[in-house]
């Protein structure tokens, strides 16, 4: 199925959709890894954007029910230069266009990704806007220039947990309540391991098992979380986490960093190590 892919500066790139009929948009990039692009499409970060794999063939190995970084697809849309519908891999329980179909994802083969590439290293990273329906290149244009800019986007509150989980042997534990409280008793393992209350401002799976190896116990919160609340639940340090969208707009998040600085030892990466630079 035909599709196009056009950018805000003007420039338009013939493809095919590998998913079906469909539209999206969101801020382009590219990502140079080999293999992981299910752990690319399922990473909170990329959320709002629609990612180009450098890597020309994608597919190969499917997906599985392990290798995810969050709950669900994340990106806008997926670009690639040869998709591979029949995946061999011991491990593979799908497709990578079945996945992407079942969560509503536009997937599009044969564009040039080596130029696309290239352009936006050269000009940065801009809005794009990918359809099969309409093919017109003028109107795309349009469509990609009306989009909204990444800047000043609180785009945490979009993709943060709305309920906080401990991190247990590998994955996410709810609690059997709605209403969780969250102080002393919320810890498991009391006076046996260090405890780290996670700010999930878009935070990744694996950020949470290097966490639990290190030998922390860890408690994940919404990026709303006040500082009373984190001060009430006692831990022995705060990690802010990585998120998509722009931190300036992230007020919340500031004020509760600015309110903790000092109480325990506190870091933060990607989005959540610059929320703290603003915060500080």
């Amino acid at each position: 199925m035909k599709a196009i892919l056009a950018l805000e500066d003007g420039r338009t790139f013939a493809c095919r959709s590998f998913t079906g009929s469909g539209e999206a948009w969101g801020e382009v990039v590219f990502n140079t890894g080999m293999t992981g692009y299910q752990e690319v499409l399922t990473d909170p970060s990329y959320s709002g954007q629609i990612v180009t794999m450098t890597y020309p063939l994608v597919g190969n190995y499917g997906v599985n029910d392990e290798d995810v970084e969050s709950d669900r697809i994340q990106v806008a849309g997926f670009l690639v230069r040869e998709y591979q519908d029949f995946p061999s891999n011991y491990r593979s329980t799908a497709s990578l266009a079945a996945y992407l179909k079942e969560q509503g994802v536009l997937g599009l083969e044969e564009l040039d990704t080596r130029a696309l590439t290239r352009h936006i290293r050269n000009t940065g990273a801009m809005r794009a806007f990918i359809s099969t329906e309409d093919l017109d290149p003028l109107a795309c244009v349009e469509r990609a220039r009306n989009i909204p800019k990444m800047v000043g986007q609180d785009l945490a509150k979009v993709v943060t947990t709305q309920t906080p989980y401990s991190w247990i042997d590998g994955k996410p534990v709810f609690g059997q309540q709605d209403d969780i409280v969250l102080d002393r008793n919320i810890w498991k393992h009391k006076g046996e391991k260090l405890r780290v209350a996670a700010f999930d401002f878009g935070i990744k799976y694996n950020i949470l098992r290097c966490l639990e190896q290190t030998g922390f116990e860890v408690v994940v919160v919404p990026a709303a979380t006040r500082a009373d609340v984190i001060r009430a639940m006692e831990p022995d340090g705060v990690f802010l986490s990585n998120g998509p969208g722009d931190p300036e707009p992230v007020t919340y998040a500031i004020q509760t960093i600015r309110a903790l600085v000092g109480y325990v030892p506190m870091f933060g990466i990607c989005l959540g190590h610059q929320l703290l630079g603003l915060a500080l």
